[in-house]
């Protein structure tokens, strides 16, 4: 199983701090009901990084706009491992679906 970052549905709009490859972010969780849609802004030592970015089925967050140095140097992929689920929707997110982070190039 790979390691899951979780987010908690009932918090939102939420932000929280973590670790992702040895620095510190801040993530902002927000919910668009009328989309059914997740975003993500990322922050690094105050500073925004990118501001609202979907979580799409199997596409690495920040895939698309990755500057290195500014971003974590892992992927983060949402992902269902039971492979049912193909998208993320309010009622899968944190229950089959879950933001996946690949370390396994940490070991």
């Amino acid at each position: 199983m790979l390691d899951r970052i979780e987010i908690t549905k009932s918090m939102i709009p939420y932000t929280f701090e973590i670790s992702l490859a040895d620095e510190i972010f801040e993530i902002t969780v927000n919910y668009n009901a009328s989309a059914d849609m997740f975003t993500l802004t990322l922050e690094k030592d105050g500073e925004i990084i990118c501001s609202g970015e979907p979580i799409i089925y199997g596409v690495p967050l920040w895939k698309d706009v990755f500057v290195c140095g500014k971003y974590p140097e892992i992927d983060i992929v949402p992902l269902d491992e039971s492979g049912n689920m193909t998208s993320v929707t309010f009622e899968n997110l944190n229950e089959t679906v879950f933001l996946t982070v690949d370390n396994t190039g940490d070991e």
